[in-house]
């Protein structure tokens, strides 16, 4: 069993909800679907074609901090650019057709978006034991707060940080400290929990807080990774169970 802390903070996408794992395949029945609509089989320009160019700009939008960092308080104009810079690739003239294909991606994600299985079950489980709870999460306030009204969560927390909301997101420290701050406690009395090495394992970790890492695939640490995790679980309700 591991010792409860007095506070925990916790990420929300792909932590409580599943967010990451429903992109592909998005973004393939968007490409199918759209596909005839500018010479399927012209040029190489297929569905695969489609989709292999969106997946190399997504992963060059994503893939600057400072693109990441506007990207995420404005998803919809960020995958509006990603999918322009794949019709450039494919030499492809449409920029109201890209709007299309990146808009419907857009909405098709939202309505695909679920509870990762038992993770409103572990936030009880943790309020249950005396925990206090913070949710911290990065990106664009009214897309974070849809979220936590869309699936129940807002009673789970005795606080709730959102960037878009406070002017910074993590690995800031402000925002840490601020969430501190609001549940009364001490660094060295808190978990951060999350699936983002930097932001919920390195970033609190800096700060005196103990970074516990979720590996939702199950592919373990990367050899490569600096950051070492105080501890590592696939899901939340693994968490719970060890509390």
């Amino acid at each position: 069993m591991v010792p409860l802390p007095k506070a925990i903070l916790l990420d929300l996408d792909d932590t409580i909800i599943a967010l990451s794992g429903s992109a592909d395949p998005c973004w393939r029945q968007v490409c199918d679907r759209f596909s005839g609509r500018f010479s399927v089989q012209v040029d190489g320009r297929t569905p695969q074609a489609l989709f292999d160019a969106i997946k190399e700009s997504r992963a060059w939008f994503w893939s600057d901090s400072q693109r990441h960092q506007r990207g995420r308080m404005d998803l919809v104009a960020a995958r509006r650019e990603i999918v322009a810079r794949a019709f450039d690739r494919l030499g492809v003239e449409a920029p109201e057709l890209a709007n299309e294909v990146a808009d419907t991606f857009s909405r098709e994600r939202d309505a695909g978006i679920y509870l990762l299985p038992g993770a409103t079950e572990a936030l009880r489980h943790f309020r249950q034991q005396g925990v206090r709870l913070g949710l911290v999460t990065n990106g664009m306030a009214d897309s974070q707060r849809r979220k936590i009204g869309r699936f129940g969560l807002a009673s789970f927390f005795d606080c709730i940080v959102i960037e878009g909301e406070f002017g910074a997101g993590k690995p800031d420290g402000r925002v840490y400290a601020y969430a501190l701050a609001q549940l009364g406690v001490q660094p060295e009395e808190v978990w951060m929990v999350g699936d983002n090495l930097e932001w919920d394992v390195a970033g609190p970790q800096r700060t005196g807080i103990k970074g516990i890492w979720i590996d939702l695939a199950g592919s373990g640490l990367p050899e490569d990774s600096a950051v070492r995790p105080d501890l590592i679980v696939g899901s939340l309700a693994e968490l719970a169970e060890l509390m």
